[in-house]
């Protein structure tokens, strides 16, 4: 009789440190977080939206492809760096391709990559910056190097019918500095960039 007793005061225990556990850390815990969220970052909390005019277009955590329907890049925008994400960019399948430097498959595409955006932009592959051919190890990555960026001026400019300088002044006006002033290196986010040039013409 004892040893049930003791068994049901462990079971009745264990039962309401459970609950207890639930209210505070499952639910009390979320509603917390969930409200600093709000009040102290209430843009990061939302999903770091883009806006334009009335529609969200994007996230400027989240990178996307600027590419007609067949899969090719529309010349009259920034292109941004490859993604290795499911077919593009999808939030639902972040990864990169997990070649190392050395792997055969990664070293011919990345001198297709370089072949094409240099026939792309008119330059010559040697000009072509590493991000331009790599994509980045979550392939969501929504920035390109400045480098790249201004890669793109010429066509962008002439398809556009466009002032090449009006186009530059554009790019170094986007440019983001590193973080805290020291870490990483200078980006330029390529879907609030071209959101910049659409209201140029």
């Amino acid at each position: 009789m004892s040893s049930t007793r003791t068994a049901v005061r462990t079971h009745w225990v264990a039962v309401r440190a459970m609950l207890i556990f639930t209210a505070v850390l499952g639910i009390a815990y979320t509603i917390v977080v969930t409200g600093i969220g709000q009040l102290v970052l209430p843009a990061q909390a939302n999903g770091s939206v883009v806006e334009s005019g009335d529609e969200v277009v994007g996230s400027s955590l989240i990178g996307q492809s600027f590419t007609d329907a067949d899969g090719e890049p529309l010349p009259q925008w920034f292109q941004a760096r490859p993604s290795a994400a499911g077919d593009g960019y999808d939030g639902g399948a972040s990864s990169g391709s997990n070649y190392g430097p050395e792997n055969a498959d990664l070293i011919a595409a990345i001198e297709e990559r370089k072949a094409q955006v240099a026939e792309f932009n008119g330059v010559s592959a040697d000009d072509v910056p590493a991000d331009a051919v790599t994509a980045s190890g979550s392939g969501l990555d929504p920035h390109i190097s400045p480098e790249y960026a201004r890669l793109q001026v010429a066509r962008v400019a002439d398809e556009r019918g466009l002032p090449e300088t009006e186009v530059a002044e554009l790019v170094e006006s986007r440019i983001q500095a590193r973080d805290l002033g020291y870490l990483g290196e200078p980006t330029v986010n390529v879907l609030q960039l071209n959101l910049a040039l659409a209201e140029l013409g």
